[in-house]
């Protein structure tokens, strides 16, 4: 049973955001659910997500063992561009929503991945098991799931501690005038009118980077923008784009208007590299170019 002590750094700081620097492994909603189920003391009291830390108290994280994977499994098939014992790397293809939820009951990657391995992690609980980190529905490309907790352990480290290399091509409006290349570094928080959408803000939300470069103008179509995350915040990509104005085209949510041309948001996962978490060994895969990007005219940028 871990026991963390508060420090003068840490001293005043939110009990949630103290154990995501202590406990890097474990989501910051998976932490809240923990000290709202209170598995995590203050003191020796139970404690809510927002309890300050005080200097010299402790704070004891009791996990309960990974709860196993109830679900259906359903023989979907899947896109394998590595596998063996500990992991799985899939091109996601769009359209497919990656674990359960409200509306979304079936039919999921996690349904699929159940049928492919038999069994996966049980540290993302009964509806996420295996899925250390997530694309959109509607966003295409590499995705790496665990089939163990060990493996699942160390990818949620390394995503934690900014190790993974995430690659990505958004197919975006318009076209570049001026930089062709540049870095985005900003707040990103939910949008204080709309609720669905995460939005740059002035104060408040986390820090976010992305850098990004024009890979391709596609005329008539718009430009072709790599873009490399540095951070993860939801919608991160969409929104910086926005930001820049070129947003993401099919994209529903930020730009209503274009939506219609494109049955997506036009946004892939292309490159993911990550330490492997039994060998050490470095490992980078690139996800193939969707059909409906070869449709629009777009070329691998390594060609372009």
């Amino acid at each position: 049973m871990p026991e963390f002590p508060v420090d003068a750094r840490a001293a005043g700081d939110r009990l949630d955001r103290f154990l995501a620097a202590k406990a890097p492994h474990l989501s910051r909603s998976r932490l809240q659910g923990l000290i709202k189920a209170g598995h995590v003391t203050l003191e020796g009291k139970p404690a809510r997500p927002g309890d300050k830390v005080r200097r010299g108290a402790t704070v004891t994280l009791s996990e309960p063992p990974a709860e196993p994977a109830l679900l259906e499994p359903e023989a979907i098939p899947l896109d394998v561009l590595f596998e063996d014992s500990d992991l799985l790397v899939l091109n996601k293809p769009p359209g497919m929503v990656v674990h359960p939820a409200a509306g979304h009951a079936r039919h999921t990657l996690v349904h699929a991945l159940l049928a492919h391995c038999g069994s996966l992690s049980g540290i993302g609980g009964e509806q996420r098991p295996g899925i250390v980190h997530r694309l959109d529905k509607d966003t295409s490309g590499c995705l790496v799931v665990a089939k163990n907790d060990a493996a699942h352990s160390h990818l949620s480290r390394q995503f934690a501690g900014r190790s993974v290399t995430k690659i990505y091509l958004a197919l975006t409006q318009g076209y570049f005038a001026g930089a062709r290349s540049g870095a985005i570094e900003n707040m990103i928080g939910r949008h204080p009118v709309d609720r669905k959408k995460m939005a740059v803000l002035e104060r408040g939300g986390r820090a976010s980077r992305t850098t990004w470069r024009v890979a391709q103008e596609l005329p008539g179509v718009g430009t072709l923008v790599e873009c490399t995350l540095h951070t993860g915040r939801t919608h991160q990509i969409r929104v910086h784009l926005k930001h820049l104005g070129h947003p993401v085209l099919g994209d529903a949510l930020y730009a209503p208007r274009m939506a219609g041309q494109y049955p997506r948001q036009m946004l892939h996962a292309w490159k993911l590299g990550f330490t492997h978490p039994r060998t050490g060994k470095p490992m980078q895969f690139c996800s193939p170019l969707p059909e409906d990007f070869i449709l629009a005219g777009v070329r691998p940028p390594d060609k372009a």
